[in-house]
């Protein structure tokens, strides 16, 4: 078949997108702007007589050797000055991130915060588990109208559609099959999903700017841990944000799992060059299903990586019902995620 243009795809997604309620005039036209996030009270961090590194152009390595050089009291005392820096900073101590975000958001008291950003829709972080102990990680990475307000309750008051709840799901199904593993849930909203279906849906400029987070993020982990294995799980939009991450992930990651993906922006599983595993799956009635799979002028995020063709290794999800149902107890995809997570499953 012949394209002519963009206009082709649109007209072939009308239908889709109406069925999922999106007028259709969304599928035309540039994105929306994101939020560039210009980092809090950077000059007065980099004016610090205790000469921290750069927050935005440091590596997480970088980071990672100053706070190793860094007497612990200016380290705390750092966290506490700058929390809005040395709470997103990929690289420092676990503990310190800990601490700044305590201090920023006393309302997360409690709850391990790996990251937290109140501007905008927000962005925020949250651990299950023992991080520093953890010899695995699991981090789920979240899809459309995704944001701080709904992290615990769910888009539209629903839970199953909560990150903060889907972890504790992932998590608990872990324990219930090993009490004893060293794994750590990461809930990671460190991007900015599109709201709804709409325009920056159908595009890749919101995944992009989420998969060099992803990697930043990945790469502050694994940091002297050698032996660390992370996975990675992408729901919906998220399954994007993951495949266009995958080639610069670290090698250390050994899994990604897509789950109810309208595509991980390549043609297929060699595309994502990547030496990690990949599953795909999708409830019989989600509505991504319905999505065609292509990518043409910008718009889509290419073949369904449950089709055959795309070459992923299978996720059992024919219990799973409707597009946020595979978090749910009981289910064959909850299951089966859990034992990717542990590093217990077959190769399909």
């Amino acid at each position: 078949m012949v394209l002519a243009g963009p206009r082709w795809l649109a007209r072939a997604l009308i239908p889709v997108v109406l069925a999922v309620g999106a007028p259709a005039c969304w599928l035309m036209g540039p994105t929306e702007p994101t939020d560039a996030r210009p980092t809090v009270g950077i000059a007065e961090w980099l004016a610090d007589p205790r000469r921290p590194p750069h927050p935005v152009l440091a590596t997480p390595a970088e980071v990672a050797a100053y706070f190793a050089r860094t007497p612990p009291g200016d380290g705390a005392a750092l966290a506490r000055g700058y929390p809005q820096i040395v709470g997103n900073l990929d690289g420092a101590p676990v503990p310190l991130r800990y601490l700044a975000n305590a201090v920023q958001a006393p309302q997360w008291a409690g709850r391990q915060v790996l990251a937290f950003d109140g501007r905008g829709d927000g962005h925020v972080a949250e651990v299950l588990g023992d991080l520093p102990a953890a010899e695995r990680v699991v981090v789920l990475v979240p899809g459309v109208d995704s944001s701080l307000v709904n992290f615990d309750t769910g888009h539209g008051g629903r839970q199953r559609r909560a990150l903060a709840w889907q972890a504790r799901q992932l998590m608990d199904q872990i324990r219930g099959l090993d009490a004893g593993a060293r794994v750590a849930v990461v809930a990671w909203l460190g991007y900015d999903p599109p709201e709804g279906v709409r325009r920056d849906a159908l595009r890749e400029d919101r995944a992009a700017a989420g998969a060099l987070a992803l990697d930043r993020l990945v790469d502050g982990l694994v940091l002297a841990r050698p032996r660390l294995a992370v996975t990675i799980v992408g729901h919906s939009y998220g399954s994007t944000v993951a495949g266009l991450a995958a080639r610069d992930l670290s090698p250390q990651v050994t899994d990604i799992v897509s789950i109810g993906s309208p595509g991980m922006g390549v043609p297929d599983r060699s595309a994502l060059r990547t030496q990690a595993r990949v599953w795909a799956g999708s409830a019989p009635n989600d509505w991504t299903r319905r999505v065609l799979g292509v990518r043409v002028f910008g718009v889509g995020h290419g073949r369904l990586p449950v089709d055959r063709a795309f070459g992923a290794l299978p996720l059992p999800c024919e219990d799973v019902d409707g597009h946020d149902g595979y978090f749910l107890a009981g289910t064959s995809a909850l299951l089966a995620m859990a034992q990717i997570g542990l590093g217990r499953a077959a190769h399909g």
